[in-house]
């Protein structure tokens, strides 16, 4: 994300943005919603049943895919985003940036819902116990995370997509939202080390 990736961006806000030839850009993709809702009633299933291992599951695969989502576009899509040509571009975000709309809210719900009845269960927020300290620091953490990425990553990911439906995009707009998405998506990936740091130590003391 160098050099190379600003002068691409500066590019990117010169140059029209093409409209995808294809079908309509959807915002929200209608195919995906079923798999969202069996998701989420999993997870409020396990909540309400108090199930550990569905628990220990919809938190540890619910973090893990966040992290490593939010890494991965932040250090690997974005320096080759960088690099595509203006249409590939376009091309690129029309397709992924709808994906992205359902799936890290998704995330964030398993990651966090589960994660807290975990900790409840344990005892772990009693003031007494030893990992409350540790919970404390992750509750901070991962709360300016699920800020960050439902509070910034996704009105940016979603005013992307409205822009790309316009019959003539302004690259300026896309430019400037597809570096925030990126940097901050690199962000929360690099807090979600502080939070694996946490959760190793939680889990063996």
């Amino acid at each position: 994300m160098g050099g190379e990736h600003l002068a691409d961006a500066t590019l990117l806000r010169e140059a029209p943005v093409p409209q995808t030839e294809q079908r309509p850009i959807q915002i929200v993709p209608l195919k995906g919603l079923p798999i969202v809702g069996a998701v989420v009633i999993f997870v409020i299933v396990a909540i309400a049943g108090n199930w550990t291992w569905a628990l220990m599951f919809s938190h540890v695969a619910g973090g893990a895919l966040w992290t490593a989502i939010d890494l991965f576009v932040g250090l690997v899509v974005g320096p080759i985003i960088g690099r595509l040509s203006i249409p590939a571009r376009a091309e690129f975000m029309a397709r992924f940036m709808p994906k992205m709309v359902l799936l890290m809210p998704t995330l964030v719900l398993m990651t966090l819902a589960a994660g807290f009845q975990v900790a409840l269960k344990y005892g772990n927020l009693a003031s007494s116990n030893p990992n409350h300290p540790w919970l404390m620091a992750s509750f901070i953490v991962v709360g300016v995370m699920a800020v960050i990425a439902l509070g910034v990553l996704e009105p940016a990911n979603i005013a992307v997509l409205f822009e790309m439906r316009r019959p003539q995009p302004n690259g300026a707009v896309i430019g400037r939202l597809m570096k925030r998405f990126i940097y901050t998506a690199g962000i929360t990936g690099l807090m979600q080390v502080a939070t694996l740091i946490i959760m190793t130590r939680v889990a063996t003391q």
